[in-house]
């Protein structure tokens, strides 16, 4: 074990309870904001931590979540495929998309979660009370967020799940996790559906004069959701608003899938508002920086 994992694990023993996410890069990650604001406001014996790492430390720390060193962890890039092959088991949702977000100890053995979808469904239901049963979904993009979104989607109830990607075979898979209700589509289909997300990094700093799909093709009966988190409100989304769309950030997203990971390591129910308080603050810091 590298002399930092053993620092960590060392200064812990018996201080309090570690959890961690595991990385590379993963300086950046918000989950220790999100996740030590709840344990700090339950007063729960609680410490989370980022914890880069290189791929040939990933079973020396699976070995110390086994011997009780761990009581919870989040899984980033470019981990989460592989970890799905190293727990010993995973949920369906989590076996389906090849990728595994958090893993929880049970006497069962370490099992793979996959928190993202089910994050993105519950941040669409607290910021737009949005019901996606019997609608039409239009996805842009088809990497590992947008599969997650997809494979959840296709679980809610909408009737249609519409993939559109500049790459034919990574649309036509990621298509494929919503059976016969996904289809390929172009930008042109999106003036058709109810609910049009952006899981693309088009917004973002290095590509923030790109648009995901042009405005015209978007309408006030429509919810927009884009995944980006930071900044805040993308150059897109300040249009979509102009133009009298609800349309939301990707905050609700990265919240609720840690909510789901909380509950699942401690038993216990997350303090929402915290949580929401404390990412927002810190998002907000860093918009300014």
């Amino acid at each position: 074990m590298g002399d930092h994992l053993k620092k960590v694990f060392k200064k812990n023993d018996t201080s309090s309870t570690l959890a961690a996410v595991i990385g590379s890069p993963v300086t950046h990650s918000l989950s220790p904001i999100l996740h030590n604001a709840a344990f700090d406001f339950l007063k729960m014996k609680w410490e989370y931590v980022a914890l880069e790492i290189t791929e040939r430390e990933l079973e020396e720390v699976l070995e110390q979540m086994r011997l009780g060193g761990l009581g919870g962890l989040s899984v980033t890039m470019p981990f989460k495929t592989i970890m799905a092959s190293l727990v010993d088991s995973c949920t369906p949702t989590a076996q389906a998309l090849n990728a595994v977000n958090c893993v929880v100890s049970t006497e069962e053995g370490l099992i793979g979660h996959n928190t993202d979808g089910d994050g993105f469904l519950n941040g669409l239901i607290h910021d737009a009370q949005f019901d996606p049963r019997g609608k039409k979904a239009a996805v842009i993009g088809a990497g590992g967020a947008a599969r997650a979104v997809i494979e959840a989607l296709a679980r809610s109830g909408v009737t249609s799940i519409t993939v559109i990607n500049r790459t034919l075979d990574k649309a036509e898979s990621a298509a494929d996790l919503a059976g016969e209700i996904g289809r390929v589509g172009t930008p042109e289909d999106i003036p058709e559906t109810d609910l049009v997300v952006n899981a693309t990094s088009l917004g973002m700093k290095d590509n923030s004069e790109f648009f995901p799909c042009p405005i015209e093709l978007l309408h006030p009966n429509q919810i927009v959701a884009d995944l980006i988190y930071h900044p805040l409100e993308t150059p897109w989304i300040l249009e979509t608003k102009q133009k009298g769309i609800n349309s939301y950030n990707g905050v609700s997203m990265l919240l609720f899938q840690a909510v789901e990971a909380f509950t699942l390591w401690t038993g216990k129910e997350a303090p929402i508002s915290v949580m929401q308080g404390a990412i927002t603050q810190e998002l907000t810091e860093r918009t300014y920086k």
